[in-house]
């Protein structure tokens, strides 16, 4: 087994690119990708730190969280989370980003890649948020390139699926945290209800 370590090596193996699939990659958000985002619920973010480590974070709000300002320009909220910020840590560091979008029951997935910034203007914080789901902050990503990603990986994966889908697997941040700080069983209870807070009366805020 040989290491593939040339782009000549690998396109030995893959084959061209076709002419058409380049043809779809835009500097903008076109007519139905501005339809998927209305109804998005979901995205994956990447983000690189100065090192070019790279950090992928699950992004879920209601429909339509990532706003067009333009068809150049998106918004989207930082809401309550863990805190750790290492996406919004690296956005302030270089501020590229890449966007993947998915909207429920579609096969196809919408890719964006750009520049990103924070904001903490109050009135985008208002236009994002609201009393019941504040808006920490504000990201605002400028687009360089667009395009929607074919079925196949959904497809395969049986995503959608239901029937497809393995049972939902119970995981126990408590059993995790509680032995790298080497504490006992009554920890492990106490942050796992800690959690279960956190998906239910604290869902929108971090606050008790």
């Amino acid at each position: 087994m040989a290491k593939i370590e040339s782009v000549q090596a690998l396109r030995e193996v893959l084959g061209p690119s076709k002419p058409t699939t380049f043809a779809k990659i835009l500097p903008r958000v076109e007519p139905q990708g501005a339809e998927f985002l209305r109804v998005s619920p979901f995205a994956v973010i990447s983000t690189v730190d100065a090192q070019g480590v790279v950090e992928s974070s699950p992004k879920g709000d209601l429909p339509g969280f990532i706003r067009l300002e333009n068809e150049r320009t998106l918004l989207m909220p930082e809401r309550a989370g863990n805190n750790l910020a290492f996406g919004l840590q690296n956005i302030v560091a270089n501020g590229r980003i890449g966007i993947i979008a998915f909207r429920p029951g579609t096969g196809e997935t919408l890719r964006m890649t750009g520049r990103a910034e924070i904001r903490d203007d109050p009135d985008l914080l208002a236009m994002l948020g609201g009393a019941d789901k504040p808006a920490l902050l504000a990201i605002r990503v400028h687009v360089e390139r667009c395009y929607f990603h074919c079925a196949r990986s959904v497809l395969r994966a049986g995503l959608w699926n239901p029937q497809a889908w393995a049972p939902p697997q119970q995981v126990s941040f408590g059993k995790i945290i509680a032995e790298g700080l080497a504490q006992g069983p009554e920890a492990v209870a106490a942050i796992d209800e800690s959690v279960q807070g956190a998906y239910t009366t604290r869902l929108w805020s971090n606050k008790a």
